[in-house]
């Protein structure tokens, strides 16, 4: 199941017709979503992580709790460390009604990590995870809008959210295996019910078509020269209008030259090569790589790693998510067969390269982290 049928339960229908428009709700298979982030993972996290401000922070009844209150100091090998969680105070404020907000969870912790980047990959925008453990019966904020788009789904016990609409205010009870997608704006609140609560949010930063016809227009832009204004415009504006005219009228003209299909690579380009790397498992690749591989080890994509390949008749761009590979034209019909693939052998590329060729390809795409071993 993909990432975003998970939360939404049907992605064609959500992106067609819900997609940054209406309040959603889907209902999956609890385990699914719990295993994402259980109770247990942020008891430890909290716990037992060495887990440092700004990734966590804390919030009670519509206020920040000041960091001072749950942080220590420490050094590890003589160097300084700051903004350490101590647990036992953390504990005494979450005792005490106080939200513990995990910041950043798609940085480091790795279901989640897994997630966005197949989200990232089907929705084509930024996403980030926060999670919210909160105490029974308590609240962490106040009625509040988010400037991004989010979906967020319980994995323990239950929160009540007044979430605001046009025609006012609705509840939503969200539980274990509940998810609920709210487009940017959407006014909410949540509280705790009898039991405690934990549940994640899933941003999307979204990418706008301003965006975009921004990024396009920066060379064009970039195009008029930088000279200074002329002095006495204030008394006389004459001497901007004419001038000001003609080097719109050029901007316009450079525009309509504007190549729409190169505009859209360049945004492909940019986004699939800005990702953070993702290289669980990387080790045992290493490993691998020094025993050797042949026609009989078996690969698989990583998950939620792109594979998007540009280029002409002499060479092939792979775009990697944080990288950019190039490799020669005749290598394109292995690479196409690499990337509609779930998994295969090296062996399995003997129709479009030679034994030493596959063996040569396949190496270097498991150290840039596209392919990994399967044991």
């Amino acid at each position: 199941m993909s990432a975003l049928a998970l939360l939404t339960g049907d992605a064609q229908t959500f992106l067609t017709k819900i997609w940054a428009s209406q309040v959603h709700l889907h209902r999956a298979d609890p385990d699914d979503l719990v295993g994402l982030l259980s109770l247990e993972d942020a008891d430890r996290l909290l716990t037992s992580s060495a887990i440092r401000t700004p990734s966590i922070r804390l919030a009670k009844d519509g206020a920040i709790v000041p960091e001072s209150s749950y942080t220590r100091g420490a050094t590890v090998t003589g160097r300084p460390l700051t903004g350490l969680v101590d647990a036992r105070k953390a504990l005494a404020l979450f005792d005490d009604g106080a939200t513990v907000v995990f910041q950043g969870l798609h940085r480091f912790w790795p279901p989640l990590t897994t997630l966005i980047a197949e989200l990232e990959l089907e929705l084509g925008h930024p996403c980030q995870v926060n999670a919210y453990l909160t105490p029974p019966g308590s609240q962490g904020f106040a009625v509040h809008s988010d400037s991004h788009d989010v979906f967020v789904f319980q994995t323990a016990g239950s929160k009540q959210w007044e979430v605001h609409g046009e025609d006012g205010a609705e509840e939503v009870l969200l539980e274990p295996g509940l998810s609920m997608y709210l487009p940017t704006g959407t006014p909410h609140a949540a509280r705790a019910q009898e039991s405690v609560s934990l549940h994640v949010t899933v941003g999307i930063n979204q990418l706008t078509w301003r965006g975009l016809v921004e990024r396009t227009l920066a060379a064009v832009v970039a195009g008029v020269t930088d000279e200074h204004l002329p002095a006495g415009y204030l008394d006389d504006p004459a001497l901007l209008t004419g001038p000001l005219a003609e080097r719109l009228q050029a901007v316009a003209e450079d525009l309509r030259r504007v190549d729409a299909d190169a505009a859209v690579e360049a945004e492909i380009r940019r986004f699939l090569t800005s990702r953070p790397s993702r290289l669980p498992g990387g080790v045992t690749d290493v490993l691998a790589l020094r025993a050797g591989i042949d026609d009989d080890t078996r690969l698989r994509r990583r998950p939620g790693h792109p594979c998007v390949l540009l280029g002409d008749d002499e060479q092939v761009q792979v775009l990697l998510g944080d990288r950019q590979l190039t490799v020669p034209a005749w290598t394109r019909p292995a690479l196409e067969e690499i990337r509609t693939r779930s998994s295969f052998t090296v062996g399995d590329l003997a129709d479009h390269l030679d034994v030493q060729s596959r063996k040569v390809l396949c190496r270097r795409l498991v150290r840039e982290g596209l392919l990994e071993a399967v044991s």
